[in-house]
Formats: C-alpha cells, structure tokens, sequence
C-alpha cells in the first residue's frame, strides 16, 4: 500500500508513531470527455474571464466570499501555517462505544499502520482496544481539513474513520413531507411488512453484493472494443403499486417460494391470508353456470338491437 500521510497517534502523554493508508478505493468507471468530431480528449484550462488570459498554478490563490463579489485573500501559506501544528497528530480526546455513533457520522476510512519505531506503542493500543471495546474519538487535521474521527480496530489493524461534526449533519426534520408519513399505521400491514421483513434478514456478508451497473458498463465497453454491435434492452419499470396490503402479501408470497406475482392494479383482489398474516392457498374457482339461451354474457339479458344477417327476426311472443 502507498503511504498517504505520516504522523503520530496521542492520547494523554502517549504518543504512537503511525503511517495512514487508504483503506478503501473508488471503483467508478472513468470516462474522458471527447470532441465529438475528431475524438480527441478535451484539455480544460484554467482562465482568467477579466484579464481574458490563462492562469498559471504559480498566480493562483485562494479567497473566501463574504459579500458577492468581495473576498477575503489567502496565500497557501497563510493556510499551511494554521494547520502547522495539528496536521501531524492525531489526538485522541474521549473514548466511547461505537453503537453510540450513528452511521451518518462516518465519512472516511484509512488504514494507521506502526511507524518504523512504534511497534511497541501500536501493540500496547490495540491490545487495550480489544480488551476494553471502546474506540477513540479523535481530532485530525488532513490536507487542510478539520475533521473528527474514531479510531478503532478492523481486522486486527488500528483504522481511523474521518466523521463529520454535528453542525456538517443536515437535520432529517428539514426533509419535505416527512411529516405526512406519521398517520396511524394499519396493524395488518404492520405485522406483514415485519413478516416480510424476517423473511429477508440473513447475516451481513458483504462478499455477496455486487456492483451490477459497474459490471454491465465493463461488458459494454469490452464489446465495443471488440467490435461487436451493441443494443442495450432497458430495464423495465415498475409499476407503481397503489394496494399497499396486496404488495406485502405478493412480497411475501414470492418469499415464501410461491409463484411469481403479476403487477399489482387497482382492481385486483388482495391475497387472502390468515390471521397470523400467513398467505392462504388460492381457493378453487366457482363452477360455470350454463347460460340461459338468449342470454348476454354471465347470464346478462342479450343486447336489443337488429338480428345478425342471414338469419331472420324472431316474431315477438314466440321462441
């Protein structure tokens, strides 16, 4: 693995010499932008709209917008100096449980492996993690970035997971409509969906999850590299269920190894099920009445109306 950083892990007086490495990688396809004509890749340049003139990296600083149009200057060094200090630490301040962190906290992971002389120190803080449970929480500074994180163990290595700080979490109470959602909940439909819910709970196991689009862009761009000719069938839609007991009792019937289930409509019957919410087998169709003569269908008077060509009109009082 690349070293991405170097620094030291403290918690009071200790101090854990560390080399962080990225943990995780982006496995998005990239995809240049082409002029359409020659395809050639189109080079972006950075310019300057008032003096109508590229700008090199060299004459390049950054600003910060306090009123539209005005901003506050920095130099890099400016910045660099603010961070002198922290940019090399990562300092533990409290130690918690890690079920007390919500998931929309975590942010980004990284590796922290010994430096070349805190072996000994690496192994006494991973040792007293895994006996105690608890991770760190700890302050990092990285690229010019303030950031909390929580250091814990993966794998039997130390990870540090970058998290947000309470004011970057958006309140879920600003989502439009949420509110409409809290209405009395059907208790028929509640013990389906937790029915339908038991059904599909397995333990997590993350080698079984696969990342279909990235692997059908993958086959695509082989085939047009192979010169194949290339028709790609969309997926179909679904339709929009409106029986919202009749989608938890399909859900559940398809679970359950029953046949696949038909698009739900407005018309259709619900599934029957019984009262522990179980699917009950379709009952046997009602046996055919024979129509009447005369009679329209399902025994429904015949349409009035000219008799057909070829035959003729029945006189009126006789059979």
């Amino acid at each position: 693995m690349h070293t991405i950083w170097k620094g030291a892990i403290s918690f009071g007086l200790v101090n854990i010499p560390v080399k962080m490495y990225a943990a995780t990688e982006d496995k998005d396809i990239s995809m240049r932008m082409l002029h359409r004509v020659c395809g050639t890749p189109i080079s972006y340049s950075r310019r300057c709209p008032h003096c109508e003139a590229p700008v090199e990296n060299e004459a390049i600083m950054k600003g910060y917008e306090y009123e539209k149009g005005r901003f506050v200057r920095f130099d890099k060094d400016e910045l660099d100096a603010l961070a002198a200090d922290a940019s090399r630490e990562i300092k533990i301040v409290d130690f918690v449980n890690l079920h007390e962190i919500d998931p929309i906290y975590f942010q980004k992971t990284y590796y922290l492996g010994p430096g070349d002389t805190g072996a000994n120190a690496y192994g006494l803080l991973l040792a007293a993690l895994a006996d105690t449970g608890k991770i760190g929480i700890a302050k990092v500074t990285i690229r010019n970035k303030s950031s909390l994180a929580a250091i814990r163990i993966v794998d039997g290595c130390i990870s540090m997971e970058t998290i947000f700080y309470p004011d970057e979490v958006r309140s879920a109470q600003n989502v439009p409509n949420v509110h409409m959602t809290r209405g009395v909940v059907s208790e028929r439909e509640l013990t389906m969906a937790k029915m339908l819910i038991d059904q599909l709970s397995v333990p997590f196991d993350p080698t079984k999850y696969r990342d279909d689009y990235r692997e059908r862009v993958m086959g695509l761009i082989q085939a047009k590299i192979a010169g194949q000719d290339i028709e790609v069938a969309p997926e179909p839609r679904r339709t929009n269920v409106v029986d919202l007991m009749s989608a938890l009792q399909a859900s559940l019937q398809a679970v359950q190894g029953g046949p696949p289930p038909a698009a739900a409509d407005r018309g259709a019957p619900p599934i029957p099920v019984t009262e522990e919410g179980a699917v009950m087998p379709p009952a046997a169709p009602p046996k055919r009445k024979r129509r009447a003569a005369g009679a329209g269908p399902q025994g429904a008077p015949a349409p009035e109306g000219p008799a057909p060509r070829g035959r003729p009109k029945a006189p009126i009082g006789t059979r």
